[in-house]
């Protein structure tokens, strides 16, 4: 990280697989918000997300790099990939600041998440040190997201605001569904993600091979 003062936006999660609709709201995040730059920081061992069947770390680090590397401002980080244990923001966010104090950190999150916030490990320590940025969704209630919101940054400090991201309703659920039950995922996920995934036999059922239909 360099020593200037940069407008940072930090996507986590698990991309499993990176799909478009994360590739849009990374977008309109460096747009509305003026960022620098865009790292995806995609989660080792999630603590909230340990039941789920997740690709390998090398693989959902290839496909993001694939999926990005055409885009000057977006970056890839390993650096909860190359953690041990579980992957916490609030220890992710610190390590930031502590090597880059000068720069402004905008955490980028589904609206779901805003509203479970309070379940994550230290929120008050994720509110202090970066600006949120809540993605908002088609089905997202906008009146009850805004009223947690509020009773956040009253109880926590920090900042949270809306996101208008593009509609696009794509989960990475419904595309490990669709690849297993041998369906097309083309114009979900960039060509070459699909072309990874496809190559690589992620995704299907107990290994067997299933074919994607175009």
């Amino acid at each position: 990280m360099e020593n200037h003062h940069s407008r940072i936006g930090i996507m986590g999660g698990t991309f499993n697989p990176v799909h478009i609709g994360h590739l849009l709201i990374a977008e309109q995040s460096y747009h509305q918000y003026g960022l620098d730059q865009i790292i995806f920081m995609p989660a080792g061992h999630p603590p909230h997300k340990q039941q789920m069947k997740i690709a390998g770390n090398e693989d959902r680090l290839a496909m993001l790099r694939l999926a990005t590397k055409n885009v000057p401002y977006f970056h890839v980080s390993d650096y909860e990939l190359s953690k041990q244990g579980l992957s916490y923001t609030y220890e992710t966010l610190t390590e930031l600041r502590n090597k880059a104090p000068k720069n402004d950190y905008y955490f980028i999150m589904g609206a779901d998440s805003v509203l479970d916030l309070e379940q994550w490990c230290h929120p008050e320590i994720i509110l202090q040190i970066a600006h949120i940025l809540a993605a908002v969704r088609g089905d997202t209630d906008v009146a009850a997201l805004q009223e947690k919101a509020r009773q956040l940054m009253l109880k926590y400090g920090g900042q949270i605001s809306l996101l208008g991201a593009p509609e696009m309703d794509i989960s990475s659920r419904e595309l490990r569904e669709r690849v297993a039950d041998g369906a097309s995922i083309r114009f979900m996920v960039p060509d070459a993600v699909r072309e990874y995934i496809i190559d690589h036999g992620l995704y299907r059922i107990g290994g067997v091979p299933c074919p994607i239909r175009s």
